[in-house]
């Protein structure tokens, strides 16, 4: 089976995470495939913001936690967080999702355990989330995608079940 087709049949994603960050050179790697991932008429609307500070992360957790009423961290504890922003023009919602979609992937091929966060647009709509990209220097309009969780599991997750049904064939002709 081919390798691109193995890592997406097989990536999962994890909930419980070791305290151990991510090697720099690795999430440059995954930055790197968010970054080539297409886009509406090559727009390349998606911003990412890479975050290693444990004190930023939890920050963010708990910004996340707050906007879902959580009284668990949602980022399961891991040490290492990419945001996916995306500029507000165009298909950006599409071109951040699949900006996401290529960072996860790139994860788990590296051998580096993932997860999609949603609650990135309400926490970066808020007050404290307005602030926080002011401080990091992104002063376009734009909208929180998501958060791509990164680390490595604490225990195996088992493969989620593909459910039956899904895929429809069309052979012939519509007349």
């Amino acid at each position: 089976m081919n390798e691109t087709v193995k890592t997406l049949i097989t990536r999962k994603s994890a909930r419980s995470y070791k305290a151990q960050h991510v090697d720099r050179g690795l999430i440059e790697e995954i930055v790197q495939a968010g970054l080539n991932a297409p886009s509406g008429m090559n727009r390349q609307t998606p911003r990412f913001v890479v975050v290693t500070d444990d004190a930023t992360v939890k920050k963010l957790s708990d910004l996340n936690a707050a906007v879902g009423g959580m009284p668990f961290d949602p980022f399961y504890g891991a040490k290492d967080v990419i945001i996916v922003l995306a500029k507000k023009e165009g298909t950006y919602i599409y071109d951040g999702s699949l900006a996401m979609g290529n960072l996860l992937n790139a994860a788990w091929s590296l051998g580096v355990d993932c997860r999609w966060i949603h609650r990135a647009k309400e926490v970066f709509q808020g007050k404290e989330g307005k602030e926080l990209l002011k401080k990091w220097g992104i002063n376009e309009e734009v909208e929180g995608i998501g958060f791509c969780i990164l680390g490595y599991a604490k225990e195996e997750k088992p493969k989620t079940e593909i459910k039956e049904g899904r895929v429809f064939y069309v052979t012939g002709t519509c007349e």
